[in-house]
């Protein structure tokens, strides 16, 4: 892209974000009701939904096929393989992704899909975990996924989890960067309205790991918050981080009920 074009493009971008700034100032939080909660899926063109329904076309199907051969490679020292101690995936990981994140006993905290499969690799068998957005780790989880498309998001929501689930939805309506922006300012209070051309969806995350079109490449949930938050001109976290498995618990909380896309499509 045109250099010129391109800096004409964040500041728009940058002016509208402002805008919006400015004029929503209470930081008080509703959640959109459930007969109003619309998948990303809804505002894709025609042609991308196609590529995501078939999965002779869609991207990521490429990924899940790796994440099938390395749930039955043998790894570590313990020269294990998922399959060894899960078996078959069809059966034994259904509806598992839909679960989480989940609380861990180990950790007396909540863990995402992907820091499970580490702690399967480092307890189990013996080996270094993957590193964060490695295509492994992808692969993996979007293999794992796969065997909860289509079924609804069902997080725990119980003592163990709710403080954490209170963590995200702290996270998700505080003002944050030099936008001062909150998530709920563009999933929330302006969704299905257009931020510099572009529809502001609700910000469910029933698809990930997803392709997506603008990353050419597979990515995970935390690599999207990422994204966001450096969109407000905030200080993102690392990846693994607390607070980023909290937003997940939530807004997974926030989107119960709905189907499982993964591995979704999006722009």
């Amino acid at each position: 892209m045109d250099t010129r074009r391109k800096a004409g493009h964040d500041g728009v971008l940058i002016a509208a974000l402002t805008l919006i700034a400015l004029l929503f100032s209470d930081p008080s939080f509703a959640e959109i009701p459930f007969e109003q909660r619309r998948s990303g899926y809804d505002n894709m063109s025609p042609t991308t939904k196609a590529m995501q329904d078939d999965e002779t076309s869609n991207p990521a199907t490429l990924s899940v096929l790796d994440g099938e051969t390395l749930w039955k490679r043998k790894a570590g020292s313990e020269s294990k393989a998922c399959a060894d101690c899960h078996g078959d995936a069809t059966t034994s990981m259904r509806g598992v992704s839909a679960r989480y994140p989940a609380f861990s006993p180990a950790r007396n905290r909540p863990i995402d899909i992907e820091q499970r499969i580490n702690l399967c690799r480092t307890e189990q068998q013996k080996t270094p975990p993957f590193a964060h957005e490695s295509r492994d780790l992808l692969a993996l989880s979007a293999f794992i996924g796969k065997h909860s498309r289509g079924m609804p998001i069902a997080v725990v929501a119980d003592e163990k989890t709710k403080q954490f689930i209170e963590a995200g939805r702290k996270l998700y309506s505080t003002r944050q960067g030099q936008l001062n922006l909150s998530c709920q300012h563009c999933h929330d209070d302006n969704w299905g309205q257009k931020l510099a051309g572009v529809p502001l969806v609700q910000g469910h995350p029933n698809g990930y790991p997803l392709y997506r079109l603008e990353w050419q490449s597979l990515g995970s949930l935390q690599r999207r918050l990422r994204n966001c938050l450096i969109g407000m001109r905030a200080e993102p976290y690392t990846y693994g981080a607390d607070e980023y498995v909290d937003l997940e618990l939530f807004l997974m909380w926030r989107a119960r009920g709905m189907t499982v896309e993964t591995p979704a499509v999006r722009p």
